[in-house]
């Protein structure tokens, strides 16, 4: 990777292919998703040594929950697990983890772990890993609405002053820039539901590669595509060229 390249300040990853992973090898989905950690492992260490300064993961959907149970209960058990393992690994990197979706919706010791995790790791500087747990866009767009009416009918918001940054402002990414780049696996080309607010000007990146094999070469190959293309948001390519 060429020093001069521009290395994204958030990158989100939609993590798939965990279940087709695991049935090339004739075993559970779960076997999946516990070999996927290396993955994760990998590309936060990766964000991290490349200065991307926010990291966001699609861990677990609204609509995951339903999956079967067996894989639902083996998927919370290795999150627990993971938390409790991979927080002196947080401390050492100076990473810090925040959450979006509702996470109390998930079991009481997920719950817990993360709450320990947060509020341990919270006053690191260096990338802010963001885990969305139980995470719908849509959901998170009807309680911006939800929340904006709110406070319109009680007077604390003008709804002639409402702008694109207020809306912002009402999101559960509020205090995180948008992504730039985000990065699918296992070759399906969609959104499912992730941050379809924050995406409309991200660059979006497929790869046929399963996520349980993905690792910081695989990211680096991201990076360079992401590189290659013109960030021009709406205006022609002369007149960014006019503003350098």
């Amino acid at each position: 990777m060429s020093p001069q390249q521009n290395i994204p300040q958030h990158i989100a990853v939609i993590m798939d292919g965990n279940g087709r992973w695991a049935k090339k090898k004739g075993a559970a989905r779960i076997f999946g998703h516990r070999n996927a950690i290396k993955a994760v492992r990998d590309t936060v260490e990766g964000c991290a040594e490349l200065g991307v300064k926010y990291l966001t993961l699609y861990a677990f959907s609204t609509e995951n929950w339903g999956r079967p149970k067996e894989e639902v209960d083996g998927l919370m058990e290795l999150l627990i697990d993971s938390l409790r393992k991979e927080l002196s690994t947080l401390m050492k990197n100076n990473i810090r983890l925040q959450t979006i979706g509702d996470i109390h919706a998930l079991p009481g010791r997920c719950v817990v772990e993360l709450k320990e995790d947060i509020e341990t790791s919270a006053e690191n500087t260096g990338l802010t890993l963001v885990l969305a747990l139980n995470y719908s866009g849509r959901a998170e767009l009807v309680k911006t609405i939800a929340s904006m009416a709110h406070d319109a009918k009680t007077g604390k918001l003008n709804p002639s002053a409402i702008d694109e940054q207020t809306v912002q402002n009402y999101l559960s990414t509020h205090s995180l820039p948008d992504p730039e780049l985000l990065i699918r696996t296992s070759g399906e080309l969609r959104l499912s539901n992730f941050l379809l607010w924050q995406l409309a000007y991200t660059e979006l990146y497929f790869t046929d590669v399963l996520w349980p094999d993905f690792r910081k070469e695989h990211l680096k190959q991201a990076i360079d595509e992401y590189n290659k293309r013109e960030r021009r948001f709406g205006k022609t390519s002369e007149q960014l060229t006019q503003t350098i």
